[in-house]
């Protein structure tokens, strides 16, 4: 059979593009930017990717279009797909009948840590011989891959976007899992949803999905997620945090949570010294031993398992180190995030210097809906650099001018650069933050910095 995806450098499509080669389909695909890592990953495939959305890059022969969401009518190829009668489909519709029907699936949903708390999942089953498969929105550094089919359970990363321009549901209303773990729940995508209680119904929806014998598996503290739950819950349910309460509950024994310990209906069932740090990873890290106990990995081996967990390819990934400055790559793309790591950063570092380089890049944050939100998310940062060019609907003033002489902002990357190289000394810690490309700024300030200081 031959596919071609549209969109096929979406970390989501590029994922399904690796299941799809590794199942033996013919793969092909287009999109119109692509960078790493998801370019690199798809050139070692062997997939045969073409730039733009145009009608000459579907092959004639093409059995089926996978269509990603980032598509609307109006689109070229869109157009020709329709008039030409291919036959189509969505990226998360084709996953669920045709690929996971008939697995055993977990899937991790959540408006922040769904990267990070799949991979994790994914890791511990593999730890522990279970061989699993997963899809995962980023690159967990365990495996250097975002997707493979695997034998065992699948740990598909759940996104609550809409799944493609004729199917407005959330994507994970497709997947069908035995396991669900909700990490939580805040207002994004502005451009799809009006309001929070229209994502809230998308998540009121993934639970129906779930069966009786299934599990929910939730964040105790979350009051959005409480609300879902009172819409009905027809699944065994559990919640982790640090509530007394919390059937999965995290002690933090390290300020920046660099040590914990997890309880488990009030009984230690281990403690876990890892190279992660802040409040929100040791709940991914709660929710991850949780789920992998659905499939029968003990707790005490889950945590094991995380005190080799290498992370993920930028969500807070170490750069590079020169001269002292430590320079990070963080995937940023909502004010709650960007504090739940800045501050489990500041108490990982101390006294250092930390400067964080912004993007606001998500299509909510471009839109300003949470421009009230972002200086008070930077509080933990001495220096801050917003990148704000003609993308933003908002002044950048708002931002800046709230933190009281600690930000500034440029309408060029490469100013923005070259102030950063003027005005970073030894001991320093530098965070990038974007969900996109930055236009490179991260390896060309860490490049810079080697270039300027000699080879540390």
């Amino acid at each position: 059979m031959k596919i071609h995806i549209l969109g096929i450098c979406g970390t989501f499509m590029g994922g399904l593009a690796a299941l799809a080669r590794e199942a033996g389909l013919t793969v092909t695909g287009s999109d119109q930017h692509a960078y790493p890592p998801m370019s690199t990953q798809l050139r070692d495939l062997g997939v045969d990717v073409k730039e733009g959305y145009v009608a000459g890059n579907i092959p004639d022969d093409t059995d089926l279009v996978i269509v990603g969401n980032a598509l609307s009518r109006g689109n070229e190829a869109v157009e020709h797909v329709l008039n030409s009668g291919f036959s189509y489909t969505s990226g998360p519709r084709w996953l669920g009948e045709k690929y996971l029907r008939g697995r055993s699936v977990i899937a991790i949903a959540g408006t922040h840590g769904k990267t990070t708390t799949s991979s994790m999942v994914a890791w511990i089953l593999e730890f522990a011989g279970l061989k699993p498969g997963f899809l995962i929105g980023g690159v967990p550094l365990n495996f250097g891959i975002s997707a493979r089919g695997g034998e065992g359970p699948f740990v598909v990363e759940a996104d609550e976007y809409d799944t493609a321009f004729f199917d407005k549901r959330a994507k994970f209303v497709h997947y069908r899992p035995q396991v669900a773990v909700l990490n939580n729940l805040e207002f994004d995508h502005a451009d799809i949803y009006d309001n929070v209680e229209a994502i809230q119904t998308q998540f009121h929806h993934l639970i129906r999905t779930i069966p009786g014998k299934g599990k929910v598996i939730a964040n105790g503290a979350d009051m959005r997620l409480q609300e879902v739950e009172a819409k009905g819950c027809w699944s065994q349910l559990e919640h982790f945090g640090e509530g007394e309460q919390d059937e999965w509950r995290v002690r933090l024994d390290k300020p920046d949570a660099s040590e914990i310990t997890l309880l488990h209906h009030g009984k230690e069932v281990g403690s876990l010294n890892w190279t992660l740090t802040g409040r929100h990873n040791a709940y991914n890290a709660a929710a991850a031993v949780a789920a992998a106990c659905e499939v029968g990995v003990e707790p005490a081996k889950a945590l094991e398992a995380l005190t080799q967990f290498r992370g993920v390819k930028r969500r807070l990934e170490k750069l590079a180190e020169h001269r002292n400055v430590v320079i990070y790559d963080d995937f940023a793309h909502h004010p709650t995030a960007i504090r739940m790591t800045l501050d489990g950063l500041r108490r990982h570092v101390g006294n250092a210097r930390l400067w964080v380089v912004l993007e606001p890049r998500s299509n909510t944050m471009r839109a300003g809906h949470h421009k009230s939100e972002l200086a008070p998310a930077l509080t933990a940062a001495d220096h801050v650099l917003l990148l704000a060019g003609s993308n933003i609907d908002w002044d950048p003033m708002a931002v800046t001018a709230a933190l009281d002489g600690r930000g500034r902002s440029f309408v060029r990357g490469d100013d923005l650069l070259q102030h950063l190289m003027n005005q970073v000394k030894e001991g320093d810690r530098v965070v990038f933050m974007s969900n996109g490309g930055f236009e490179g700024l991260p390896h060309r300030f860490a490049e810079a910095w080697k270039g300027r200081n000699g080879r540390a």
